[in-house]
């Protein structure tokens, strides 16, 4: 069997989609696969018509081989039609692996332009989308998307077929030419009024199911909640309700489906019954020979597969529309974060990062605190910082505007780790460095320094244990510390972190506050957090209230002078 050499899946630039339209759309993603769809569709034409001529050949050696008695011509054409079943055989198999690498080139490019956009997007898309309906957009309109190309090239080959055994029977018989011509087309057209009620019917039953993954996904995720307040069965009815609302939406697809389903029977019987009763009536009339007959039936038999790829190609493009509807759905959300259509290179030295607007400024090497009244504007001034925010306006980089600069830059030299930090199903290893390229002493030193050693060594696999989904198996303690390790592993040259020991307790919170400080010097650090432990060890603190800084210093001077700060770190009753 010949091979031939495929990309290598995932590519590693996906291109930026053309999203005008799902048509452009797809036009696109079959402009960077034209090789492969070329050669898919060269081979399902020599296997289309191969097959076409077969009955050709068969006719002939009944007239030159039997009704002749010419034993010569009967072998000659005998070896024809197994010439004609070796190039079928051959172009069926290389057609197959061809479409099935087209199928999966459009499916996982498209897997990769969301993905990518998704990274980019961020919150900006699960504030408009639910993310059930990104997770279905992924896993089954993509694939939805690649069936269109897998079956393109039996389309194509299909209509260059029925050209050829029209032509055949016009040069026999110009009747049976023009109904082959003419009826294909004609009884192919009976299927289109059914398009427009399938495309509307499997939108409908997308969006609904859409909806239910992402029911069931927010069910999931606050279970536990649920269970606190007994809102399962209110819960467990909504969903019941949406997934009868899904089976619904589904049967209402089984209407106009099951009509061009139908019709890829009945109308190729239909051809099949015209062409074999006038043919056998120009037998009985003599302006056939018996050979010709049995081509002709062939032919009609032969035509039902044409027929039935046409009618499959309309169902497999109506699926892959509305699949790539909703993957322009997606890639049409903005993302909060602006890339500049210039970016400037990112400096060799941080020496400051300023939030003009909110009065805070980190330098080189220092170790800040935030301290705030209240988490959100913890999290706002992070996310400015970090350049998480759509208005980053004031934020400086060694006096230059933050949003000069790239996204990419900002991410790889500026880390912020978030309140309620993620962690992803998959190896431990990976989960801590997701590109490996840290060495297992580097990962230990910075579990060390997040006191999260112990962790590691209630793991029977160690750094190989898979963890589960939202890793559930670790408690909200030790998610924390291995996420801290995680962000520490960045290396980068700023690192802002939020809470980040909320969910431990105080003798390992006092371990990570004295490690911290080794494992970052010569890096700059934001903490925001209200732990003394930590604040004891910085450099310098602010404190924000009511929207504005309202306290700088070392810790020690601050629960001396500012009412504010003991007011937030100790508790302290107003006077």
């Amino acid at each position: 069997m010949l091979h031939f050499p495929y990309r290598e899946l995932p590519v590693a630039d996906p291109g930026v989609p053309d999203t005008r339209s799902p048509l452009r759309y797809l036009l696109w993603l079959a402009r960077h696969q034209k090789t492969t769809l070329f050669f898919n569709a060269f081979f399902g034409i020599g296997w289309m018509v191969s097959q076409a001529l077969v009955w050709t050949a068969v006719g002939v050696a009944i007239d030159r081989g039997i009704t002749d008695h010419s034993q010569a011509e009967l072998f000659r054409w005998v070896g024809i039609v197994m010439a004609l079943g070796l190039v079928q055989a051959v172009c069926g198999s290389l057609r197959h692996q061809m479409a099935v690498t087209n199928w999966m080139q459009a499916a996982y490019r498209t897997v990769q332009v969301v993905g990518k956009h998704i990274s980019v997007a961020g919150t900006a898309l699960t504030d408009e989308i639910p993310s059930g309906d990104i997770v279905n957009t992924v896993a089954a309109d993509a694939m939805r998307i690649g069936g269109a190309y897998d079956v393109l090239a039996r389309f194509i080959g299909s209509i260059v077929a029925w050209i050829v055994v029209s032509l055949i029977l016009l040069s026999t018989s110009i009747e049976l030419g023009l109904i082959v011509l003419i009826g294909v087309p004609v009884l192919a057209a009976f299927t289109v009024p059914l398009m427009r009620p399938l495309h509307a019917a499997q939108s409908a039953q997308r969006e609904a199911a859409g909806r239910l993954a992402a029911l069931g996904s927010d069910t999931v995720a606050g279970l536990r909640i649920l269970r606190g307040v007994g809102g399962e069965e209110v819960f467990l009815e909504n969903y019941r309700r949406q997934s009868d609302l899904v089976r619904r939406s589904g049967n209402r697809i089984a209407t106009p489906q099951a009509g061009l389903e139908s019709g890829q029977v009945l109308l190729p019987a239909i051809l099949t019954a015209i062409i074999t009763f006038l043919g056998a009536h120009d037998v009985r009339n003599g302006t056939l020979q018996p050979g010709q007959l049995v081509a002709f039936f062939g032919y009609a038999t032969f035509l039902t597969t044409p027929l039935r790829t046409a009618i499959e190609y309309v169902i497999s493009t109506t699926r892959a529309y509305v699949g790539a509807g909703k993957v322009l759905r997606i890639l049409r959300v903005s993302p909060i974060v602006k890339e500049p259509s210039n970016p400037l290179p990112w400096p060799n030295v941080i020496e400051r990062l300023d939030d003009v607007q909110n009065g805070v400024t980190l330098y080189r090497g220092e170790m800040v605190g935030l301290v705030t009244d209240n988490a959100d504007d913890a999290t706002i001034i992070s996310d400015r910082l970090g350049r998480f925010a759509a208005d980053i306006e004031g934020v400086l980089l060694n006096g230059v505007a933050l949003n000069e600069f790239s996204v990419h830059d900002t991410r790889a030299n500026i880390v912020v780790s978030e309140i309620e930090p993620r962690l992803f199903s998959g190896e431990l290893r990976y989960e801590l460095v997701p590109h490996g390229d840290a060495t297992n002493d580097t990962i230990l030193q910075a579990l060390e320094a997040a006191s999260a050693t112990d962790i590691l060594d209630a793991l029977d696999d160690g750094l190989s244990t898979e963890v589960e989904e939202r890793a559930r198996s670790f408690s909200g303690g030790q998610r924390q510390r291995l996420s801290l390790a995680r962000a520490l592993l960045r290396d980068s040259e700023i690192l802002i972190l939020v809470d980040p020991t909320s969910a431990v307790d105080t003798h390992t919170e006092g371990r990570i506050a004295t490690r911290l400080r080794d494992v970052r010097v010569g890096r700059t650090t934001l903490i925001a957090t209200t732990s003394p432990l930590l604040l004891q060890r910085m450099d310098r603190i602010y404190v924000y209230r009511d929207g504005h800084i309202v306290g700088e210093g070392k810790h020690a001077t601050l629960l001396a002078n500012s009412l504010d700060y003991r007011q937030i770190v100790l508790r302290e009753d107003q006077p």
